[in-house]
């Protein structure tokens, strides 16, 4: 396949914009036992520059109602919706997405109270969008898509403190949900890679008693086996999708098993790993999430309250082989795409301006990130966590610039 287009969201801060604290324009100025700061550091995020695209599958179990919002199913499913245990319905969607980040926001200050002096913040602001591909006529990723998910939000570096509290370098993910859930996710920054490729754990989908957990209260339903067809589930029929091999039993079972697929044949040589969370692991980190009303129900209970996500991403440097035709120094530069390994996947476009004639083809290697994730909220609803798994492959929509050195 062709190099990615970016058709998804964008995110666009004016030019120039960098936070920056304002003692230095409103007190007595820079002095040279306090200088302004330099641009707060990155870290990891730094790799969360520009535009990427991929595909991805996510599973989420959802309420179901009475009439008039009861959702139907083509086969008759007993009991009826939304009596229990039928008064969840289990969504599968493939899907594609867009991830657009913006340049770095620069020296966001937060003051420290006495002994804690001030640290810098620094991150960018993205914007993410996904649409539903998935077509029951085909059994494919080949459907019109139908955007399920538009999600604004900031990743942020924070440096160490060494007071208030006592922390090492970590990072904030906070966004906002159309549904009406915000979060704010944190963990600790990452310090090493991994060389090579990532190794990915299962992650399970099954429902467990709220304030329970999967391995001794797990309840698992008719509707995560892949064969049956008269469940409370959307696709209901998956015959066409595990003989074209796009849901199997597989990925029910353990979703993380498109992200391991998607790595097959690829030449990973480094990797980085966080997981962000919104559970408090006191007394050092915070976090959380917020929901509206309707969500968090009442004393009846909640309609699909979301009580905690977790996200684990996976930031690593693939290789390519391109093959660059003959090239005269002062012609235009190449646009040159690596061929895939895998039908329908997406791979960057590289920018090639060699510093030499090619006189015959010649094979270059080059890299690019890829940023894969695997995402876990718990939302609570007639008595039980029902985890909703999200995972997805992207790669770089932006042209890749290839260096001088790629040609040594």
């Amino acid at each position: 396949m062709s190099g990615p287009v970016n058709p998804g969201a964008g995110i666009t801060i004016p030019a120039g914009f960098q936070i920056q604290p304002v003692d230095d324009k409103l007190g007595p100025g820079p002095t040279p036992s306090n200088p302004s700061p330099a641009p707060a550091p990155l870290g990891v995020l730094a790799n969360f520059k520009g535009s990427f695209a991929g595909t991805g599958f996510n599973l989420i179990f959802r309420p179901n109602s009475g009439p008039p919002t009861t959702t139907t199913f083509p086969n008759p499913v007993s009991p009826a919706p939304p009596n229990p245990p039928s008064e969840n319905v289990l969504e599968l969607n493939l899907t594609t997405e867009t991830l657009s980040f913006s340049p770095s926001l620069g020296s966001v200050p937060n003051r420290g109270l006495e002994k804690q002096n001030d640290i810098f913040l620094n991150g960018v602001s993205y914007v993410q969008a996904i649409s539903d591909v998935t077509n029951i006529a085909t059994g494919k990723a080949d459907g019109t898509p139908v955007p399920i998910h538009l999600e604004p939000g900031l990743w942020m570096h924070i440096p160490a403190t060494n007071s208030d509290p006592l922390l090492g370098e970590s990072l904030t993910r906070m966004a906002s949900i159309p549904h009406g859930t915000t979060i704010n996710a944190q963990c600790l920054a990452p310090t090493t890679s991994i060389a090579g490729p990532p190794t990915i754990p299962p992650v399970d989908i099954t429902p467990f008693p709220i304030g329970g957990n999967q391995q001794s209260g797990g309840i698992k339903f008719a509707s995560q086996t892949a064969s049956a067809t008269n469940t409370p589930r959307l696709p209901q029929d998956l015959s066409k999708f595990i003989a074209q091999g796009t849901i199997t039993q597989a990925m029910l079972t353990d979703p993380n098993t498109v992200l391991r697929n998607d790595n097959v044949g690829k030449t990973i040589t480094k990797t980085f790993v966080f997981t962000v969370s919104t559970k408090a692991v006191s007394p050092e980190l915070a976090g959380g999430t917020a929901n509206i009303a309707f969500l968090h129900g009442s004393s009846a209970g909640p309609n699909a309250d979301a009580a905690q996500m977790s996200a684990t991403f996976w930031v690593e440097t693939v290789q390519y082989s391109l093959v660059v035709p003959p090239f005269k120094l002062g012609q235009a530069p190449l646009k040159i795409t690596p061929p895939t390994r895998h039908p329908g996947a997406l791979v960057p476009t590289f920018l090639v301006n060699p510093p030499v004639e090619i006189t015959v083809p010649k094979t270059i290697i080059v890299t690019a990130t890829q940023i894969q994730y695997s995402q876990v909220v718990f939302l609570n609803f007639a008595g039980l966590t029902w985890p909703h798994v999200s995972v997805a492959t992207l790669v770089p929509t932006t042209l890749q610039t290839v260096p001088a050195s790629a040609f040594n």
